[in-house]
């Protein structure tokens, strides 16, 4: 067939190949996925669709008579064996299929628990597919006792969500704290507050040593000796990019598949965009796991496969719902030395600061200082903390200035 095969038919993959189609390409587009079903969102997942406030129907990022409007070939529930860049092949177990490109848009898995510790027993859920969803959510309709297994984003979101639904939620995070690969102290201090107001009982410096059970999971060990009689439980230990058939094909890795700042892996002929691809980002190698990423790295790759030439310059952002509040995240924090609070009229936001630079700011229901500080974090501007930290002081004269 050749043409152009996105292997991975999530965000990135649907947008890379509705791209192909806006700038005029004309060749074979074929988009394979695991999953049974058209592209669709993975936030709304373990939040608006959880709770039962978002159709089946609203989740999917197009109408399939789109791909078809498009000429793009869906091919789902159809799982990618092999990759053979000598040939430029791919297998789909007996099937074969050529390519003139390839784009790897094979996103990430959740990490789960050992079985060694009860991590297969019966409801022990993990989110990031459809079908990973719709198993666990009777055990919210049911209600009971809930263990929620680590306190990053992926973590709390999903304690709120339990909370909202009247669970009883008890959150474990084996670090010192809530939140601490992710974001400063002030920011932890103020989720620790938030979940504790909805009744969520937080755990930090607590680690899981088993989960038991017979069959299905009742009840959980914790690293201090307490003993939890649960009625299911969630893993959120973070995810790991998808790289085995990038691996199985001799594609070097790098934390994901590494990229070169257009989006060509080691092999020219194959690309990589999303979540399972890590590539160059001020003197250092990166990879972002966010839906702004997955769309803007996809349609820079998609340009560069047709010989634009452009490298991809991300300006990372991302986003998080707990509760009635919405964080808001512009820019990296690694490396951060000091923090400066600001206090809005309906939120606050911390931003972070190296040597006299702005390089991040997480924004707690203020979108102003969300949206202030992404421009000048964009332009390589930065702030005076004076001024930031004056809840009187007008942000948007930081921009004029």
């Amino acid at each position: 067939m050749s043409g152009i095969v996105i292997i991975g038919a999530g965000q990135a993959g649907s947008s890379l190949a509705i791209k192909l189609r806006a700038l005029g390409y004309q060749g074979t587009v074929t988009l394979i996925g695991e999953e049974p079903y058209a592209p669709y969102q993975r936030p709304p997942l373990s939040k608006t669709y959880l709770l039962g406030e978002m159709a089946l129907e609203r989740l999917y990022l197009r109408p399939e008579e789109v791909y078809r409007d498009q000429n793009i070939e869906l091919r789902l529930g159809t799982q990618v064996t092999a990759i053979d860049p000598v040939a430029q092949v791919i297998s789909l177990g007996a099937e074969t299929l050529s390519y003139d490109q390839l784009a790897l848009t094979t996103g990430s898995t959740p990490r789960l628990l050992p079985e060694a510790i009860g991590g297969r027993l019966k409801n022990v859920f993990a989110v990031r597919g459809l079908a990973d969803v719709d198993a666990m959510r009777p055990a919210f309709e049911r209600g009971g006792h809930v263990l929620i297994i680590g306190g990053g984003y992926i973590g709390l979101e999903a304690a709120a969500v339990a909370a909202k639904r009247g669970l009883k939620v008890t959150l474990v995070e084996m670090a010192d704290r809530i939140l601490q690969r992710v974001a400063c102290a002030q920011t932890s201090d103020y989720f620790r507050a938030l979940h504790q107001s909805h009744g969520v009982t937080l755990l930090e410096g607590v680690g899981l040593s088993s989960l038991t059970g017979t069959d299905h999971v009742t009840a959980a060990i914790l690293s201090n000796g307490t003993t939890l009689d649960i009625d299911f439980a969630l893993v959120g230990v973070g995810i790991q990019p998808n790289t085995q058939l990038a691996d199985a094909a001799g594609l070097t890795l790098n934390n994901g598949i590494e990229t070169n700042a257009l989006g060509q892996t080691s092999q020219s002929k194959i690309w990589a965009a999303g979540d399972c691809a890590s590539f160059p980002y001020q003197g250092e190698r990166i990879r972002l796991e966010s839906v702004p990423n997955a769309i803007d790295q996809a349609e820079v790759v998609a340009a560069n496969m047709l010989g634009a030439q452009k490298a991809y310059h991300a300006t990372p952002w991302f986003w998080s719902d707990q509760y009635d509040v919405k964080l808001q995240i512009a820019g990296l924090n690694q490396g951060f030395e000091n923090v400066v609070t600001r206090i809005g009229e309906a939120g606050r936001s911390h931003w972070y600061y190296k040597a006299g630079q702005v390089l991040a700011v997480d924004a707690m229901n203020d979108p102003r200082a969300y949206m202030v500080a992404k421009r000048l974090i964009e332009a390589g501007k930065t702030a005076d903390p004076a001024l930031v930290a004056d809840p009187g002081s007008d942000l948007k004269a930081l921009l004029r200035g």
